[in-house]
């Protein structure tokens, strides 16, 4: 199949979080599996790196978009390791900016112009999609374009549009004057009625309307968005597509992550052999210039630092267990000042037992990742989630809030049975998170000395899971497969 794959961001070119993840990995196992994918992005400075080689493929593109004439042009470079084409809409005028996002007076203008020049691009290059596949708010308008402004060029002609929704808390929102501004003010028809009377025009609402199907990244969050709590006022819309709605649960990187071949490692393992993961807990805290002790657990939390991810509670919870329990507690992760304050407070207040470290390090992040005994994720919701995948595949027991992704990839541990991934409280309060820290280390506990095989048995149960993107592929081309046969 040809797949039109349309995001703001693509790692390692630009990325704020799991979208560039998703919009590097996606299209090289669909490539891998033999589909030819073309993907198309904004030109931002932080493209531009040494030794990257980048290509003027046409130059000063006129497009005339409501009142607006758009004049950009389009470089081209390959996806690293791969000969996928990235096309790069130039456009400085829209894209030269030290942010990805947050430029209130023109962002509708700048993602609106990603999507017609997305499409531009398959027409100079005479690319015909099977597919457009479009993520998240910033390139939601293309479903609608398709069907309108392109539909007299044949070339689209059996395209379908999937849309991909990585997190729908953000949902590219402005005011209902924006409508001029993206073309489409003879399709006002076409957009939610409900929404332009009240005065908004919503370009993920759109997209949400008009693609041939939606995804999202977990099946658990394909069902919470479609409640009243977690819906964010979409809720109703996507009950409405519920038919044409599918959770997939994102992958990882097998071979970034990997403790097998983990360059940032100072030993190798394997859920075969877990004696380097001691050598890496011993180095870690060593990194860290915390005490080391085999019988003392080491719980880690990697993380931006944001009410999303559950923060409130482990500053109502850790202090108290950090007074009450023998174990460490290390942070990597930089947000919201308060949480930093109150980690760096907490460090001070426990030098022995916690490290803080607000300056994102990837080397740090591999290292606590498999030096760590706990992986903690309390998330308040998680759309989809990576590092309790990173953890699992790690040996380190995820202790998390059953929500999303999370509870797609980490199940209860049952000492009976030996079954289970890890820790999981169901209710986002104190006290769920209270029990779970407290039974992870009971269990911890318990698994030292003759009875430590126990505790090896649940990281096995992580470690040997199928996480990697080949393994998700084929989710995505059943989608693909199934809008073709109509």
């Amino acid at each position: 199949m040809k797949i039109l794959f349309v995001s703001s961001e693509v790692a390692p070119f630009a990325k704020s979080g799991g979208l560039g993840d998703v919009s590097s990995a996606l299209p090289r196992a669909l490539a891998a599996a033999g589909h030819d994918v073309r993907i198309v992005m904004p030109f931002y400075p932080r493209v531009r790196a040494p030794g990257r080689h980048i290509s003027l493929v046409r130059q000063h593109v006129e497009m005339r978009i409501g009142p607006h004439r758009v004049v950009f042009s389009i470089f081209e470079t390959k996806l690293p390791g791969t000969d996928i084409p990235v096309s790069l809409i130039h456009c400085p005028g829209l894209y030269d900016r030290p942010g990805l996002y947050g430029y209130k007076h023109d962002e509708h203008l700048r993602f609106t112009v990603l999507n017609w020049a997305a499409l531009k691009v398959a027409q100079f290059a005479q690319f015909a999609p099977d597919i457009a596949h479009v993520n998240d708010w910033q390139a939601s308008l293309i479903p609608l374009l398709i069907k309108t402004h392109f539909a007299w060029d044949r070339l689209f002609a059996r395209t379908k549009s999937v849309l991909t929704l990585h997190n729908i808390g953000h949902q590219g929102t402005f005011g209902a004057g924006v409508l001029v501004d993206t073309g489409l003010a003879d399709s006002a028809h076409l957009f939610h009625q409900d929404e332009l009377r009240a005065g908004r025009l919503g370009f993920l609402m759109t997209g949400l309307l008009h693609a041939d199907h939606v995804t999202t990244v977990s099946p658990t969050y394909a069902k919470e968005i479609q409640t009243r709590e977690q819906g964010v006022g979409l809720d109703g819309v996507l009950r409405a597509r519920r038919g044409s709605l599918t959770g997939i649960l994102n992958g990882i990187d097998e071979d970034e992550w990997n403790p097998t071949k983990d360059v940032h490692l100072p030993m190798a393992f394997s859920s075969s052999d877990l004696s380097g993961k001691e050598t890496c807990k011993r180095a870690l805290m060593g990194a860290l210039r915390l005490p080391y002790a085999e019988n003392v657990p080491v719980i880690g939390l990697v993380s931006r630092l944001v009410w999303q991810k559950g923060l409130d509670l482990v500053v109502n919870v850790m202090p108290h267990l950090l007074r009450a329990a023998k174990f460490q507690f290390v942070i990597l992760g930089k947000g919201e000042p308060r949480y930093e304050e109150f980690f760096r407070t907490l460090a001070r207040a426990f030098p022995n037992k916690v490290h803080f470290d607000s300056a994102f390090n990837e080397a740090k992040a591999h290292l606590i990742e498999a030096g760590a005994d706990m992986f903690l994720m309390p998330s308040r919701y998680e759309p989809c989630g990576l590092n309790q995948m990173y953890s699992l595949r790690y040996g380190t027991v995820p202790i998390v809030h059953k929500t999303g992704g999370l509870a797609d990839t980490v199940w209860p541990f049952d000492e009976k049975s030996g079954h289970g991934t890890g820790f999981v409280f169901e209710h986002f309060d104190d006290h769920g998170l209270h029990w779970a820290v407290r039974r992870a280390l009971s269990v911890w506990g318990t698994g030292m000395g003759a009875h430590r095989e126990r505790w090896r048995a649940l990281q096995r149960n992580g470690m040997d899971l199928p996480f990697g993107w080949r393994h998700r592929v084929g989710r995505y081309v059943e989608v693909y497969e199934r809008l073709h046969r109509g």
